[in-house]
């Protein structure tokens, strides 16, 4: 066979082989949204530029806040996790340590659409957030006009939606938990699982595997993560 014929072909294994590896990765996410498996199985593991810190606490990032571009440290993040953590009443160690869970797959804006075309449902932004999460987030906070689409492109934003979601699984979590699990351990799980299975660990129900592999990474990202928003 001829070079010419070769090319092409060999451009799209090419290709077939990068959304292959692409979906592998964003098919593990799994939660971030309700319902996302149950109690006993739940919780897989899911979630660069110079971020801008201007903003005042309180305020809305600009659609420009931050420009996304290749690879990324969450630890870049640090002073937007500190502003958006305190502006929501949670842990900014707890909130970097979810950035850090959530890095495992590319975050280029270009291609999370590409992804979500053909995965409606699938998570944008570094925080790997779901649009039914996003919505119901975001009424009466300082991001309600913002929109899930434009996750991908301001890191801050997803920042500051990630910081109001584990806000409201916190207003969730029964004022005493019979589990061996803290507070941060169980809104790690509901972020990544949901309310409802946040709820069932919170009541003693055993977690399966893939919940601790999730929360396994949490301990691992849990000191570096610390010093990040020192």
């Amino acid at each position: 066979m001829g070079e010419e014929q070769k090319g092409p072909r060999w451009g799209r294994w090419i290709v077939i082989g990068v959304l292959a590896a692409a979906g592998w990765g964003i098919v593990r996410s799994g939660g971030h949204e309700p319902g996302a498996g149950s109690a006993a199985s739940s919780a897989s593991p899911s979630a660069g530029a110079s971020p801008s810190s201007g903003a005042a606490p309180g305020t809305a990032p600009s659609a420009t806040a931050s420009k996304p571009s290749g690879r990324y440290d969450p630890a870049d993040y640090a002073a937007p996790v500190r502003q958006y953590a305190a502006e929501a009443g949670v842990n900014p160690q707890l909130l970097m340590a979810i950035l850090y869970n959530e890095s495992y797959k590319p975050h280029d804006p270009d291609f999370e659409r590409a992804w979500q075309r053909g995965k409606p449902d699938a998570s944008f932004g570094i925080a790997n957030m779901h649009r039914a999460a996003f919505d119901d987030t975001k009424p009466g906070r300082p991001f309600a006009s913002r929109h899930w689409e434009e996750l991908p492109d301001d890191r801050n934003l997803a920042v500051q939606a990630a910081a109001w979601h584990l806000h409201d699984l916190a207003d969730q979590l029964p004022g005493r938990i019979g589990a061996p699990l803290n507070k941060d351990e169980l809104l790690a799980l509901g972020y990544n699982a949901g309310a409802g299975n946040m709820l069932a660990f919170a009541r003693g129900v055993k977690i399966g595997p893939q919940a601790q592999s999730y929360l396994d990474r949490l301990h691992d990202n849990w000191a570096k993560s610390g010093e990040a928003v020192k």
